[in-house]
């Protein structure tokens, strides 16, 4: 991030909030000079953290905390809980005006199942073996990026600090809609997904969005994940030199061996 050109901006326009986060950004934010930039316009700093909480909840990623006013996040991605979300902040008179502000009026009736998974998740967080399952998210999606750098694909910002990267298909001359159907149909989930600066429009993109908390939940790592990098590969290749329409044969292959490593990997291995 161009943090001197997010001051001039900041500094133009005089907004009264400035946003830090996204779902496809993998280098770690520097909250201490986004605040530092927001208090130059007097602006509120909100941080969502919905794809990183789980990193932060164990350490392995920088809190935005005490430098957001507000912060924003999912319960599920990272922190592997239910779909929900929560605003948390350290200053008790936006908490009085947020809790206001979502009962009555946002919230509905209280869901006491996804409450009570909440729950869950967040004393799972608290355990050592969360830890050590999230630096084993991390350790698999830098294995994940660099392979398929070695099989010709770019990433964005040239790797990962997280669980998620940015894969820029230009050079195979692939576009990000193709591919992600491809690659469905080779049993490998993904979605298009636009990089800076994208020539192509919004519904095509030059990219697609990687991650590793299912994978890795599922046992998969740095091995299984260059494995899943390869066939990424094949896959685009194939879609390369043969075209949507001429690559059934390399898809099906693919989609065959990955359900024989899911095999291996069973979801519930007593069922």
């Amino acid at each position: 991030m161009d943090y001197d050109q997010v001051e001039e901006l900041a500094k133009e326009h005089n907004p009264k909030m400035i946003i830090a986060g996204g779902s496809a950004i993998p280098r770690v934010i520097d909250f201490a000079r986004m605040r530092e930039i927001a208090d130059m316009v007097g602006a509120y700093l909100l941080v969502d953290m919905a794809h990183f909480a789980g990193l932060v909840a164990v350490g392995e990623h920088p809190s935005p905390f005490p430098h957001a006013h507000v912060v924003t996040t999912t319960t599920h991605k990272t922190l592997r809980g239910p779909r929900g979300g929560m605003i948390l902040t350290n200053d008790e008179a936006i908490a009085k005006k947020v809790n206001s502000a979502i009962f009555p009026g946002i919230q509905g009736g209280p869901l006491m199942h996804v409450i009570a998974a909440k729950a869950v998740a967040f004393g799972e967080a608290l355990r050592p073996e969360f830890k050590t399952y999230i630096q084993s998210v991390k350790a698999n999606a830098r294995a994940l990026a660099d392979q398929l750098i070695k099989g010709g694909l770019d990433i964005v910002t040239g790797g990962t600090d997280t669980h998620v990267m940015l894969v820029d298909l230009r050079p195979k001359g692939v576009t990000g809609n193709i591919t992600d159907k491809a690659l469905g149909r080779a049993n490998i989930t993904t979605n298009k997904n636009g990089i800076p600066f994208d020539p192509e429009k919004p519904t095509v993109t030059s990219g697609i969005r990687l991650g590793t908390p299912a994978g890795t939940t599922r046992g998969f790592g740095e091995a299984e994940f260059r494995q899943i990098a390869d066939w990424i590969v094949e896959v685009v290749d194939g879609l390369a030199a043969n075209g949507t329409d001429g690559n059934g044969a390399v898809e099906a292959k693919v989609r065959s061996e990955v359900a024989e490593l899911c095999a291996r990997f069973p979801l519930y291995p007593n069922l």
